[in-house]
């Protein structure tokens, strides 16, 4: 199964790209044994006066083709990340292809593309910022592949 971070601006150099960029290089290295084949970024333009419903245009049309999509969102679901691994197994062993992680911009996703959804997925009540969204969630894609690895990365 490959897996999709798709989020809405472009994530400029700094420690938020390389946190970013080291959790997913690790998830894709530990994926490959597991059936996790790979591991990207997408980005969409964030069009200034757009709004969420132009934003969500670009995010469907960039979403690989039956795709499970998991939208991020603060009325979504709260998770712990073994629950989390669970779900990514179970779509891995269903024969799920792509799975799509969406992030939207600094207003959220729209709420018909949250409605869409396979999960509506919550870090929490709290707003975070979508760059620091990035890093918690590409830490959560390795650790959920860790946690299905057996690996002692994530310790309970």
């Amino acid at each position: 199964m490959r897996l999709h971070v798709v989020a809405v601006g472009r994530l400029r150099t700094g420690p938020e790209h390389a946190l970013v960029s080291d959790y997913l290089t690790r998830a894709a290295r530990a994926g490959r044994a597991f059936g996790f084949s790979d591991v990207s970024v997408i980005e969409v333009d964030d069009r200034k006066g757009a709004g969420k419903s132009g934003e969500a245009a670009l995010i469907r049309g960039v979403l690989p083709k039956g795709a499970v999509v998991v939208a991020l969102d603060e009325r979504g679901t709260l998770l712990a990340s073994t629950e989390l691994a669970e779900h990514l197994a179970k779509w891995r062993d269903g024969g799920t292809r792509d799975l799509a992680l969406v992030i939207g911009g600094a207003d959220g996703l729209d709420p018909s593309l949250v409605a869409e959804a396979d999960l509506a997925l919550s870090f929490g009540p709290m707003v975070w910022p979508h760059m620091l969204a990035r890093v918690m969630l590409s830490e959560q894609i390795y650790r959920a592949v860790s946690i299905l690895a057996g690996s002692p990365y994530h310790r309970v």
